[in-house]
């Protein structure tokens, strides 16, 4: 019962960080990559595939919680989040190791490891990179449709031409991060 653990959106000026946790099902799923080298198409069709047959969590830090604690902690944050949802959803059963894209962990009660590089060649990490991207584009797509002229639904809220224009047009909304440079420029010019 090995958990994969990966996070997306800790780049972006808008929008929380989301992670996932996964236990990948005992067939596995075929295809898994980093989600960053997956068309949009092949990760919706991965993650239909990990939410039927596997079992996951997810985990997310809000704008706020971004500002107040940083980037980093907040991912943590996330990462804790996202394994508290798996044991949830398994009954409380938890995993026997957790391993985390990236060079550290979040400081939590179990067994894990970091693995760098770890969504491109650990399935249960790139299932939770798969998960942690498709949950949260989807986010940033709901969003720009309350939220117009930032682009959301093509940028994903990161600092694209369409985005830094919005901001000088229309200024901050509550989701950007005004804790990152762009958007405290936007509010300071």
């Amino acid at each position: 019962m090995i958990a994969g653990v990966d996070e997306a959106g800790r780049g972006p000026l808008a929008g929380p960080v989301v992670a996932a946790a996964v236990v990948l099902c005992p067939d596995g799923i075929l295809g898994l990559d980093d989600s960053k080298k997956l068309t949009a198409k092949r990760r919706d069709e991965l993650y239909a595939l990990i939410a039927e047959h596997c079992d996951f969590g997810v985990g997310m830090a809000s704008v706020e919680e971004i500002d107040t604690l940083n980037i980093l902690w907040a991912t943590m944050l996330a990462m804790e989040r996202a394994v508290e949802d798996l044991c949830a959803r398994r009954g409380g059963r938890e995993p026997r190791e957790i391993l985390v894209d990236g060079n550290r962990c979040p400081k939590w009660r179990y067994a894990s490891r970091p693995i760098i590089g770890g969504d491109a060649i650990e399935p249960c990490i790139s299932a939770a990179s798969i998960i942690a991207k498709v949950t949260r584009d989807r986010l940033m797509i709901e969003a720009d449709a309350r939220f117009p002229g930032y682009g959301w639904a093509s940028n994903k809220g990161y600092g694209a031409p369409q985005h830094l224009d919005g901001l000088d047009r229309l200024g901050p909304t509550p989701l950007h991060r005004r804790s990152f440079a762009p958007v405290q420029r936007s509010l300071f010019p």
